[in-house]
């Protein structure tokens, strides 16, 4: 097991949310909030059309995975995205997040991710990445409410975003 995503907590809560590990139970709303395509625009890793098969074998496989510290985003039990970390080896741990386009501009995001910042700093994690499309405005608002700084350009290399120009971000805890 990765000891930076063991030391992260399992359960977190901010004043609306709870960020807590996705289950089964969350399947169907995990396959009809990302079946969106403005959502797969913006996304490196996540399919489209999205079915419950592919809500599954997040679950199962992502979840589940030692590069991987996954939250379900809920509020009073309502499903409306995932916030996470990736760890990858050599690179510093990456932020992620996607909402259901129904929970935009409330700032579910910012509160899910600045938990999840929060708790990495806790853990003695000592810097974060991020990334997020050069025309995506939305996510470098919330990423820099997160504490993010924009540090450079890239290319995506991979993913639904292959060959797509990205905001380099990274946040940095003082020690």
């Amino acid at each position: 097991m990765n000891s930076m995503k063991d030391r992260l907590p399992a359960t977190m809560t901010t004043d609306r949310l709870l960020l807590t590990t996705p289950t089964l139970s969350h399947v169907p709303d995990i396959a009809r909030l990302a079946n969106n395509a403005r959502i797969h625009d913006v996304m490196s890793r996540l399919p489209f059309p999205y079915t419950e098969a592919d809500a599954l074998f997040f679950i199962e496989q992502v979840v589940t995975s030692p590069d991987e510290r996954c939250y379900a985003i809920l509020e009073h039990g309502v499903f409306m995205g995932v916030v996470g970390l990736r760890f990858e080896a050599g690179t510093l741990p990456e932020l992620g997040y996607w909402l259901g386009e129904a929970f935009w501009g409330r700032g579910y995001a910012s509160e899910a991710a600045r938990a999840v910042v929060a708790a990495a700093k806790v853990a003695g994690i000592p810097a974060l990445r991020s990334r997020a499309l050069l025309t995506n405005t939305p996510s470098h608002n919330v990423l820099r409410k997160a504490g993010f700084t924009i540090i450079g350009e890239g290319t995506d290399k991979e993913g639904n975003l292959a060959g797509r120009r990205l905001a380099l971000m990274r946040l940095e805890f003082d020690r």
